[in-house]
């Protein structure tokens, strides 16, 4: 499963494509990008333009610098890297004919298909849960203040009443707390 992921964090989009770049292939088949590349060409028709193309300039500025770094470590300055989408490395097996290719074929086609799965159909991912919750939480609570307006509209009057009553004895007892005149007896 771990030899998946490495594969699958190798394979990057280019023009509309799911392509793997030739050094990366070279490693993962245990060839050099060199022996690689000369076995395509020697199989050149093997691959049309829809297994393999050469990645531009543009093409190889625009990608992170991590894999700038990496790719100048790998190959001369000079060349640009050729791109393998799904049947150009499956062809590749059958260009390179060592038992290492066939499994490391194997291996890529699966991760290429893993992708393309993940990519139409996406795990449902915890964004999506949490909306779900979201949702099913505003539903119990539209709920639960529908019926609390209900019981508050039939008590209202009621209410109103014990508010009216408590003013009217606030005001009764403020009445009451006021100092009175004293009427004495004159003496």
């Amino acid at each position: 499963m771990e030899e998946l992921q490495v594969i699958q964090s190798k394979i990057y989009e280019i023009r509309d494509y799911k392509v793997m770049l030739d050094f990366d292939l070279a490693e993962i088949y245990q060839v050099e990008t060199r022996v690689l590349n000369q076995a395509v060409k020697r199989n050149i028709t093997r691959f049309p333009e829809d297994f393999m193309f050469q990645l531009t300039k543009d093409e190889l500025e625009s990608m992170s610098s991590h894999f700038v770094m990496t790719l100048k470590a790998k190959r001369p300055k000079s060349a640009l890297p050729f791109a393998f989408t799904e049947h150009g490395v499956v062809m590749l097996a059958s260009v390179l004919r060592s038992e290492i290719a066939v499994q490391t074929s194997i291996l890529i086609t699966r991760a290429f298909v893993a992708i393309r799965k993940l990519v139409s159909t996406p795990p449902a991912d915890r964004v999506t849960e949490l909306q779900q919750e979201v949702k099913e939480l505003k539903e119990y609570i539209e709920e639960a203040f529908t019926d609390y307006n209900d019981i508050n509209e039939d008590t209202r009057i009621q209410l109103e009443l014990i508010n009216q009553t408590l003013a009217e004895l606030q005001s009764k007892k403020a009445s009451n707390d006021k100092p009175r005149p004293r009427i004495g007896f004159v003496k």
